[in-house]
């Protein structure tokens, strides 16, 4: 940020010259901060009310620690997705209260966007191969500030596990169903709740699979109405939209 710009904005609006919303407007537009590497947004909590996430993946250990200290000096709060372990403990030697979720590959510091939970987002899982998918969504979402209700392995191959937890669809502002094989879980789901149902299909199952192109397709080829798909394991988006609806 250009303090120099800051001050003289501050100047205007106290002494009546700018309107306080205009002034947010021109902040809104601010540059980034260019690190040679990356350019940090440091703004989009601002335009858009969530503050930027790091992908960790393909950066340097040190290259991460960078970027949480710069989010966290603006933001007071950061998150990085498809984080190792390496990553995890480089942030945590520079920043001892940084957490990590093994199985949803995350990195946070910080409490969630808001103390107190908000709404019902229920993530189910076709199996328990589903799960670091489904993990990845609902850290995501709890981080920004929802409340979570995991509902796992209750695929259609046994699908009375599924009709056996109908209460907690029915209760849920929206659910994201996470699957991989067929990925017929999200058509099943969609037809049983009264909310919005956004399908990840996952990368899980045997080589006609195809990486998760036969669950994506069947996912967008689904006949229930109501269902919105992300890309093929893309927990991150899948949590992040549902934490959106919900919060609305």
């Amino acid at each position: 940020m250009d303090e120099r710009f800051l001050k003289q904005l501050l100047v205007s609006v106290k002494n009546g010259e700018l309107e306080a919303d205009e002034a947010v407007k021109q902040l809104k537009k601010l540059p980034y901060e260019d690190m040679g590497y990356v350019k940090i947004d440091h703004h989009r909590k601002l335009r858009t009310g969530s503050g930027e996430v790091v992908y960790c993946a393909g950066k340097t250990p040190e290259q991460i620690v960078a970027i949480y200290e710069k989010l966290l000096e603006y933001n007071g709060k950061a998150m990085g997705t498809r984080a190792d372990p390496a990553a995890y403990e480089a942030v945590k030697a520079r920043i001892p209260q940084a957490k990590y979720y093994e199985q949803a590959r995350i990195i946070t510091v910080g409490d969630s966007e808001e103390h107190q939970l908000a709404g019902k987002i229920v993530i189910a899982t076709g199996g328990t191969s589903d799960i670091p998918v489904a993990e990845e969504a609902a850290v995501t979402a709890e981080f920004f500030g929802s409340n979570v209700i995991r509902l796992y392995d209750v695929g259609v191959a046994g699908i009375h596990r599924l009709l056996m937890n109908t209460d907690k669809l029915e209760n849920a502002n929206v659910i994201v169903a996470v699957a991989g094989m067929e990925g017929a879980l999200a058509s099943v789901v969609a037809g049983l709740a009264d909310c919005p149902v956004i399908a990840v299909p996952t990368s899980v199952g045997y080589g006609a699979n195809f990486g998760g192109l036969s669950a994506l397709l069947t996912m967008l080829n689904s006949c229930a109405n109501g269902i919105s798909v992300v890309n093929i394991d893309n927990g991150f988006g899948a949590g992040f939209l549902a934490n959106m609806i919900n919060k609305r």
